[in-house]
């Protein structure tokens, strides 16, 4: 959903690759019955920069590399200048960390501000193949407009 002519929500994400949001974050009660909850209603939103898109993610329980490629689609622009948000990296397992490390270094977005559920360990790997930037309040971005 087009909030403006630069803003987007982008929805539900779809899961697209076997490495990301395979584990529930806990259970839902649905119909009389407890099942396993992936957080299917997950969803960030994207802007449209003139240098290219400005991801802004919660905490990416549809898998951050989903997340991006989404944005590209709806948006129709492979450019990523910044994600923003959660990684949903908290003690990844080996294979899903490598896999988004290698998603990063093939995307090279111009900047990362990873944040909460991401944890120190992944920061740090991250921090070897993008330009890694701290986050914290008041910490202020700015785009074009």
């Amino acid at each position: 959903m087009w909030l403006t002519e630069k803003l987007v929500f982008l929805g539900e994400i779809q899961r697209n690759n076997d490495l990301q949001a395979k584990i529930p974050v806990g259970k839902i009660y649905k119909s009389g019955f407890w099942e396993d909850d992936y957080v299917i209603d997950d969803s960030s939103l994207a802007y449209r920069s003139e240098q290219g898109l400005v991801i802004i993610t919660g905490c990416s329980h549809a898998g951050i590399c989903n997340i991006v490629e989404k944005a590209k689609e709806v948006c129709q622009d492979t450019r990523v200048v910044d994600i923003i948000g959660g990684f949903h990296l908290q003690d990844p397992e080996k294979q899903q960390l490598q896999a988004t490390l290698q998603y990063m270094k093939q995307l090279q977005p111009l900047e990362v501000h990873a944040c909460h559920c991401t944890d120190l360990r992944s920061k740090i790997v991250l921090s070897q193949v993008v330009d890694l930037r701290e986050v914290g309040s008041g910490l202020r971005l700015e785009y074009d407009v």
